[in-house]
């Protein structure tokens, strides 16, 4: 009986190490950065990683600032992109990126991204004013209708993205989910693998795509417009958004970017409808290396006018 036991726990110790070497060298699940959050409140990621996206035909890089992808080469002139999963674009090369296309579309600018999964547009204001040591000439903030629901507190409690508390006015910064279980997760791959192929705890969230949690549409609609009214005044009262840009994701509430420009951002619109080519891949909503070249042919068009 003794022997059987060994047997067994010697054999499932080789299945782990196999199967965990498979998982890695197949790149079944994608490599994850660890993140940090820094003295201003903001989750950014440690310095200086990079790992393989699902299926290892491209790698993501995390800069030294701590943002996905490379930072320009000088920074005068620099336009800052400030956004969610879809600056972060963990998804596509590095040569995909919002940052990339403007570069080539407007020679005479330096570009510097900061995305992270799940920033809410009160979290992109944040980010706007710590990066202002850098003196940006122009701020781009993509958004779209969810990053205005997701930043109040009254509409949707998310404890893990940055909100604002319209009753006093305050901001509550994200705090990290179970940082203890994602490192483990994210180190041993075979585990993590079967976190989201066969969740038994929590229910998953599709985590390798690097989809931030969304309020549901029906429910945001039952909400009054007044509280988002109330964020966007609060906003044009609270920063500095003379140089400030709000990008639209195609089909936003219009209501919403009217508000927009009363306030004093300026404001692109993007437009798919036009585009023969989806600009979002099949499985997934994110916009793939086609998307984000119209996205930003269309930015470009609009800033040089």
């Amino acid at each position: 009986m003794k022997k059987f036991l060994k047997n067994i726990i010697a054999f499932s110790i080789l299945a782990v190490i196999a199967g965990e070497v498979v998982v890695r060298m197949t790149h079944a699940m994608s490599d994850i950065p660890q993140r940090t959050i820094d003295k201003y409140g903001i989750q950014k990621y440690y310095p200086n990683q990079e790992g393989y996206w699902k299926g290892g035909d491209h790698k993501w890089t995390i800069n030294e600032l701590g943002w996905a992808g490379e930072l320009p080469s000088s920074y005068n002139n620099l336009i800052t992109i400030i956004g969610d999963s879809f600056i972060e674009n963990f998804m596509n090369p590095n040569e995909c990126h919002q940052s990339a296309y403007l570069e080539e579309k407007m020679e005479t600018y330096n570009f510097m991204e900061a995305g992270r999964s799940g920033v809410s547009l009160i979290e992109a204001m944040e980010i706007s004013k710590n990066m202002d040591s850098l003196q940006p000439v122009k701020t781009l903030v993509y958004v779209n209708n969810n990053d205005f629901y997701e930043s109040i507190r009254e509409v949707k409690l998310m404890e893990d993205i940055t909100q604002l508390n319209l009753k006093d006015s305050s901001i509550a910064y994200g705090k990290m989910k179970a940082p203890g279980l994602k490192k483990v997760l994210y180190t041993w791959k075979l585990l993590y693998y079967f976190y989201n192929r066969f969740p038994l705890f929590v229910q998953s969230n599709n985590t390798e795509a690097v989809i931030e949690n969304k309020v549901d549409e029906y429910e945001n609609q039952l909400k009054s417009k007044l509280e988002i009214f109330q964020l966007i005044d609060y906003i044009s009262n609270t920063y500095n958004i003379t140089k400030t840009t709000l990008v639209f994701h195609p089909n936003c509430n219009i209501e919403i970017i009217k508000k927009c420009k009363t306030a004093g951002f300026g404001v692109i619109v993007l437009d798919s409808s036009k585009d023969e080519t989806s600009w979002s891949f099949e499985y997934d909503s994110h916009w793939t290396c086609y998307g984000h070249e119209r996205a930003a042919q269309q930015v470009a068009n609009a800033l040089l006018k």
